[in-house]
């Protein structure tokens, strides 16, 4: 044998020799890493499943092997440790870092904040309602001059508005001076109830000229002078703008006439309408800051003084009242203003940003970083909300860590693990050893069918438990 082919067998041996060596050795290494495995932790194929889930509905659940409708294979579910499952039952959801990090999960922490809001409204200039004054005579007469002719004249406390000639103040002037005359020959008399009833007589008299509004001077007048005059004055009970006049020169006029509508602007009223929403932060006393188109460069400072019991059929709001200093007459009635209501500050109120909170129609939650990857839900109680924050009234403290993005996709898989976990602890906890039924039994075993269940090719078909879809169970 030449050289040349001993050294192409050799060549050819050692390639044999060492990739039997390497299969070899791969197969070892696959080998115990395999052993290591099935030791740290069994399959799930060493599991026994605890039910069987449709793949297309969870809530359609089977104790033993099936298929759906549309002919796929149930999911089998294990049983996970106690704690697994008592956390999936409180609704909390770990996830995978990973996971969270595409997710785009943000969260925030809970702080302790002092909160404020400032309510801005539109607002309508007014009367104060208790500065307003009507005037009407007591008598029935007829007006002989009018002093105050214009609506809009600005007049002052004891101004002369009008005269009016009335035959029953006329009257009542002369039985006063006839009982001062009565009293003046009387005073003396040794007589005292004489005396003394002349005295009440004036009095009586001189108290019903003061009833029918006769002004003060003119009964001095009067008592010094004895001359009856045919007109009385009307003036002015205060400093204050004429509104409107009832009546003219020459018209007659009764208690029922309106003679001059006086207003005293000293002091305006403001109305504003806040929205349902702002009502919360609105108080009696709260400071108020005001600004109008036709006086640019001033704010008016002012007071809230009446939240009204009621909100606008139309608007959905409620009117407050607010109250305004106006010494230069500035502010004019039925002028339109900004206002701002400077609310009061909630001290010491824990907040969380608004969009953490997941809102259903029947509670408020929201989820709480309990460690990385785990959120739990958590029902709270919400306060007011102002400037992105909502104040939590109870079910989170301060410090706790919450998420504020994604919520809503945790929330999901947190209700699903939620009645999943149940179904698995009802299922545990109704757990029994299992044994063969006769036919017969396994016929009457489902308590929610209506008609007997039908064999089809080893299937029978029986409702689900929410019996509002169709589980299949096969039997050997």
């Amino acid at each position: 044998m030449n050289k040349p082919v001993l050294i192409s067998l050799t060549l050819i041996i050692g390639i044999v020799l060492g990739g039997f060596t390497a299969y070899w050795w791969d197969n070892q290494q696959h080998t115990t890493m395999s052993k290591m495995a099935t030791s740290a932790e069994p399959t799930k194929q060493q599991q026994k499943p605890v039910f069987y889930r449709n793949p297309m509905n969870p809530d359609i659940t089977s104790s033993m092997p099936a298929k759906d409708n549309m002919g796929m294979d149930y999911i089998a579910v294990y049983a996970e440790d106690r704690s697994a499952i008592d956390m999936a039952a409180s609704g909390t959801v770990k996830i995978d870092p990973v996971t969270v990090q595409n997710m785009g999960v943000r969260t925030s922490t809970a702080t302790t904040t002092a909160l404020s809001h400032d309510i801005r409204a539109l607002g309508r200039v007014t009367y104060d309602e208790e500065h307003i004054t009507r005037l009407h005579p007591k008598t029935e007469g007829w007006i002989e001059k009018l002093f105050i002719d214009k609506t809009g004249t600005t007049v002052k406390k004891g101004t002369m508005l009008l005269s009016v000639y009335s035959p029953q103040l006329v009257t009542s002037a002369q039985e006063y001076l006839i009982a001062l005359k009565s009293l003046k020959t009387l005073e003396n008399s040794p007589f005292e109830d004489i005396s003394f009833g002349a005295q009440q007589m004036a009095k009586s008299a001189r108290e019903r000229l003061v009833f029918l509004d006769v002004p003060e001077h003119q009964i001095k007048d009067l008592e010094q002078t004895g001359v009856i005059k045919k007109n009385i004055h009307i003036h002015s009970p205060f400093n204050g703008v004429v509104i409107n006049i009832g009546a003219r020169e020459g018209q007659h006029v009764s208690p029922q006439t309106e003679l001059y509508m006086l207003a005293d602007l000293s002091k305006v009223w403001v109305f504003a309408d806040v929205f349902e929403s702002d009502l919360p932060w609105v108080n009696v006393g709260d400071t108020v800051e005001m600004t109008l188109t036709g006086i640019p460069g001033k704010i008016f400072k002012g007071s809230l003084s009446y939240i009204y019991p009621y909100a606008e059929a139309r608007t959905r709001t409620i009117k407050v009242r607010l109250v305004f200093d106006n010494k230069g007459l500035l502010l004019k009635p039925d002028m339109f203003a900004n206002v701002t209501i400077n609310t009061k500050l909630q001290h010491n109120a824990i907040t969380i940003p608004s969009e953490a909170i997941v809102r259903s129609g029947e509670r408020d939650e929201v989820f709480v970083v309990r460690e990385q990857g785990k959120f739990e839900p958590r029902t709270v109680k919400v306060g007011l909300t102002s400037r992105g924050l909502t104040q939590i009234i109870e079910g989170i403290d301060v410090g706790d860590e919450v998420v504020t993005s994604s919520q809503f996709l945790i929330d999901s898989e947190s209700k699903l693990r939620e009645s999943t976990a149940k179904m698995l602890e009802a299922l545990s906890m109704e757990k029994t050893p299992t044994t063969a039924k006769p036919a017969a039994e396994i016929k009457a075993d489902t308590l929610f069918s209506i008609d007997q269940p039908q064999q089809q090719n080893g299937m029978r078909v029986t409702p689900s438990m929410n019996n509002s879809a169709m589980g299949v169970r096969k039997h050997d």
